[in-house]
C-alpha cells in the first residue's frame, strides 16, 4: 500500500481517538446536534479502524510467512507455503475494502429518504407495474429492518398505483436506494390482452434525501401556497368528514407536494413540507452540478426520470440494469424484493468509478 495512504489511515485513527474523547465530554453531550454528528463520525471511523487493524495483521504475517520461506526449518517452511497466498489474498481483499472506506463521504447517504413511483406510458399496466415495484421496495425495507411510510398515494383504475410518494427510514436508506432514480421499463404480456402479445411499459423513480432542518434551503413563507381539501379513497367516515389533506405549492418553482395519508392536518402538512424541502435541494443540487458540468458520464447519471435504468422482462425472467450492462435471470426473486442482486453491484461500480478518479488525481 502506498505511503499516502498508510498516513492517511493512521491520521483518521488518531481522529477516531479524537472523537472518542469528544464524545464523552459533558458539553457535547449537552448539544443533542453536536453528539449525534460525532457519534456518526465515530461509527464510521469505527469500522475504518478495525479494518485498518486487519490489514496490517495480515501484512505482518505476509511478512512474517516470506521470512519462514527463507530459513533453513523446513517444516516452517511447508506451513509459511500453504499459508502465504490465502493471507496475501486477504491482505488484498482488506486493502480494497480500505481504499473503498476513503472514498469521500457524502453526508446525505446516512439520510433517510422519500421514494417517488410515478406510473408512465402503459395506462393501467403501468399503473399495475409501478404498483408491483413499491411492493418489492417495501419487501427490501423490511429485509433491512427500515421503516416505510407512505405520504400520498393514488390509486390506479384497476390497481396498482399512478403515483406513490413514500419516506424509508433506516440506517444509510438514501445511500442504498440513490442508484433507483430514473426510468423502469417492463416488459410482458398484460392480463387483457387476448392475443398473448407483450408489451412494454414503464414507470419512473426518484429518490431523494430526507434533509436535515440544519440544512434545509430557506423557503420564504410568501412563497407559498397551502390548500386543505378532502381525502379522497377508502379511509371510513372520517375521510368524507374532514378537510385534513393538504396541498402546498412553491410558487417560484411550480414544485406542489399533497399529503392525505393522516387524519391530522398538522402531521399531513408536515410530511408535505419534508418532501417539499427534500424536492428544493434537489433542484438546487442539480444547479450546482449543472454550473460545475460533473458527473454527466457518471454511473450516478443526472439522476432524471427521463433516464431509462432497469428493464425487466417478465416472459423470459430477466433483468438488466443498463448503466452496467447487467442481466440477471432472477427476475421473481427481485419482485419479491431481493434487491441487493441489483443494487450492490450498482454501488460496487460506482464505487470502482470513484476510485479510478481519485487514483488519476493522485489521490491514491
Amino acid at each position: 500500500m502506498q505511503d499516502s495512504i498508510l498516513r492517511k489511515l493512521d491520521a483518521l485513527v488518531e481522529r477516531h481517538q479524537e472523537v472518542e474523547q469528544l464524545i464523552s465530554q459533558p458539553e457535547i453531550i449537552a448539544d443533542q446536534d453536536k453528539f449525534r454528528e460525532l457519534n456518526k463520525e465515530y461509527s464510521r471511523l469505527q469500522v475504518l479502524v478495525d479494518t485498518y487493524r486487519d490489514y496490517k495483521r495480515a501484512s505482518d504475517d505476509v511478512a512474517e510467512m516470506q521470512m519462514m520461506l527463507d530459513g533453513d526449518d523446513e517444516d516452517m517452511k511447508e506451513m509459511a507455503e500453504e499459508e502465504l497466498e490465502p493471507t496475501r489474498q486477504r491482505e488484498a481483499q482488506l486493502e480494497q475494502e480500505l481504499q473503498i472506506l476513503l472514498l469521500p463521504h457524502d453526508e446525505k447517504d446516512d439520510c433517510n429518504c422519500f421514494l417517488e413511483i410515478r406510473a408512465g406510458t402503459g395506462g393501467d399496466e403501468a399503473a399495475l407495474f409501478a404498483g408491483e415495484l413499491f411492493r418489492a421496495y417495501s419487501k427490501y425495507v423490511e429485509s433491512k429492518g427500515w421503516q416505510l411510510e407512505i405520504v400520498s398515494k393514488s390509486e390506479g383504475e384497476v390497481g396498482g398505483v399512478k403515483e406513490i410518494i413514500a419516506k424509508m427510514s433506516g440506517d444509510g436508506a438514501y445511500g442504498f436506494m440513490k442508484f433507483e432514480s430514473g426510468g423502469h421499463r417492463v416488459q410482458r404480456v398484460p392480463e387483457t390482452e387476448a392475443q398473448g402479445r407483450v408489451h412494454t411499459s414503464a414507470c419512473t423513480v426518484m429518490v431523494l434525501p430526507e434533509i436535515p432542518p440544519s440544512k434545509a434551503p430557506e423557503i420564504n413563507p410568501a412563497d407559498l401556497r397551502i390548500d386543505t381539501f378532502r381525502a379522497s379513497g377508502a379511509g371510513g367516515q372520517h375521510i368524507n368528514k374532514t378537510d385534513s389533506a393538504i396541498r402546498i405549492t412553491h410558487n417560484p418553482t411550480g414544485i406542489v407536494v399533497e399529503c392525505q395519508d393522516e387524519r391530522s392536518q398538522h402531521r399531513n402538512r408536515e410530511k408535505a413540507m419534508a418532501v417539499l424541502v427534500s424536492r428544493l435541494a434537489k433542484l438546487e443540487e442539480d444547479k450546482r452540478r449543472a454550473e460545475q458540468d460533473e458527473v454527466r458520464n457518471s454511473i450516478l447519471s443526472s439522476g432524471d426520470r427521463s433516464d431509462r435504468i432497469r428493464t425487466y422482462n417478465f416472459p423470459q425472467s430477466r433483468v438488466t440494469d443498463h448503466r452496467i450492462n447487467l442481466t440477471l435471470y432472477r427476475l421473481s426473486e427481485v419482485m419479491e424484493g431481493n434487491l441487493d442482486l441489483l443494487l450492490k453491484p450498482v454501488i460496487e461500480e460506482y464505487q470502482a468509478e470513484q476510485l479510478a478518479e481519485m487514483a488519476r488525481q493522485g489521490g491514491l
